[in-house]
């Protein structure tokens, strides 16, 4: 393997493994359903419209563990190339800079390098998702927690 593949695949950096459905599972279905109308060449906006009878609570859940894969593959692939001294601000070119702020250590918008961003980012948005009660796993407990 390549030097610049192990870097990717460090458990140190950024990149994470792809999260996965259950196989058998109602989330599972959804997600072979979504790859393949994304594969299939056709429009966009058919592509993710709500099937007929799905819930959309489940389908809005499959297609943001899948952004979030491939947004984590994405960054793990260039994530060797921005370091705190490359990439010493967090911006969306030079009239944007974004500001990390939580409850925990940064509880006020705070200037960051953006490696250091970014892993507070991913782990975040991973807590989001494994947290049960924003993107319950059990099928129809998605509609329990809308009505609680």
């Amino acid at each position: 393997m390549s030097i610049a593949l192990k870097q990717v695949f460090n458990k140190d950096k950024t990149f994470r493994p792809k999260r996965k459905f259950e196989p058998g599972t109602q989330r599972f279905e959804l997600h072979k359903r979504a790859q393949a109308s994304l594969n299939s060449g056709v429009d966009l906006k058919a592509a993710v419209q709500l099937p007929s009878g799905e819930d959309q609570n489940d389908w809005v859940a499959v297609h943001v563990v899948d952004f979030f894969n491939r947004i984590n593959l994405i960054y793990g692939t260039i994530c060797e190339f921005c370091t705190e001294r490359t990439c010493p601000v967090m911006s969306g070119g030079p009239k944007y800079e974004y500001r990390w702020q939580d409850d925990l250590k940064h509880k006020k918008p705070t200037a960051l390098p953006a490696p250091q961003y970014m892993n507070l980012l991913m782990d975040w948005i991973e807590m989001q998702i494994n947290n049960e009660d924003i993107f319950p796993t059990s099928v129809g407990k998605c509609e329990e927690v809308l009505k609680a």
